[in-house]
């Protein structure tokens, strides 16, 4: 069976797939990404090539390269690189798992096939199954995200006997916001050594109350990592948690909603996200792939705004006026 060198837990950044103006993915910046997460937010695992980082926008080329680069930039730097693998072509998704066995990554996700669905459980496990068996040696994610993908077998059920038949798999990548089905995975794998990673940014709180394990960031419904910026009073929530300082951990959730409420009002997904990480860490994340629109400088300007008042943005100007910070 295999095993990662330690289970997967805390934060996991999903990661951003930075793009020139001209929509080609800029390599050159990936290594000062990755010293900018593990200084800067203090987030030392990621989550590649998933929703943020517009992985089912790229070719399987650019997939393999992008993998590559994460791979090669976080070792001895990063904890853990999972490689998100799923794709609508089972020979596809077999593919790029096998590369990221090949490149030394630590675990691979699939989310369920999205176009020609499975219609029960039986079906998604059987094409889960086909994967996995790709990369024996790498520790296997389901990646649940039904908002996405319209499948809508509940990951209770999924989880439901699936290491007999899957013998890799770790864990589950939960992005939706069914607290239910959540709990149920907790409650009902007690005894299992499962990671379970919970992917709305807005609910962290309520799912560590119900065991999460660990978070990949991703806001429910709009598509965006942000512990690529926020990852530092995140980890204080989390540590705040951990010390069962609850008040302390409910005004960080309460912080971090603020900026969340605030920029889902404006309208928030990957290109926003782009723009946000742009300004927050002053790499170049660029535009995102087509369908996907630039962000506006009317967003990002607001945005930016928020984040100042917030007491998010370190800048020295933060010093001056009196802004309203959370603590």
């Amino acid at each position: 069976m295999a095993s990662p060198k330690k289970k997967l837990q805390g934060l996991v950044a999903a990661t951003i797939t930075p793009m020139t103006e001209h929509g080609e993915i800029n390599f050159s910046v990936i290594g000062q990404y990755v010293d900018y997460l593990v200084k800067e937010q203090g987030v030392k695992n990621i989550f590649v090539n998933g929703t943020t980082g517009e992985g089912l926008s790229l070719s399987i080329s650019e997939r393999r390269r992008v993998a590559e680069e994460w791979v090669t930039k976080g070792r001895n730097k990063l904890d853990q690189v999972v490689i998100h693998v799923g794709a609508l072509s089972l020979k596809e998704s077999q593919e790029l798992a096998q590369h990221a066995a090949e490149i030394g990554a630590d675990g691979i996700a699939v989310i369920a096939p999205f176009f020609l669905k499975p219609w029960n459980k039986d079906v998604l496990i059987n094409f889960l199954k086909e994967v996995a068996a790709a990369a024996p040696a790498l520790p296997f994610y389901y990646y649940h995200i039904p908002a996405l993908t319209g499948v809508k077998i509940r990951a209770e059920e999924v989880l439901d006997g699936i290491q007999e038949k899957i013998p890799t798999f770790q864990g589950l990548k939960f992005s939706d916001t069914d607290l239910l089905d959540f709990a149920q995975c907790v409650d009902q794998n007690r005894q299992r050594q499962f990671a379970f990673l919970f992917g709305v940014d807005e609910q962290l709180l309520s799912a560590l109350v119900m065991g999460a394990t660990g978070a990949v960031g991703r806001m429910c419904c709009f598509l965006s990592s942000t512990y690529n910026y926020l990852g530092k009073k995140t980890n204080q929530m989390l540590e705040a948690f951990e010390r069962k300082d609850f008040s302390s951990a409910l005004n960080h959730q309460f912080c971090i909603q603020r900026f969340i409420n605030f920029v889902v009002k404006l309208g928030f997904g990957v290109s926003q996200t782009k723009a946000i990480m742009t300004l927050v860490s002053g790499i170049p994340m660029g535009p995102p792939r087509l369908p996907l629109q630039k962000a506006s400088r009317e967003f990002t300007d607001n945005a930016e705004a928020k984040l100042r008042s917030l007491d998010f943005l370190s800048f020295n100007d933060l010093k001056d006026g009196n802004l309203e910070a959370c603590s």
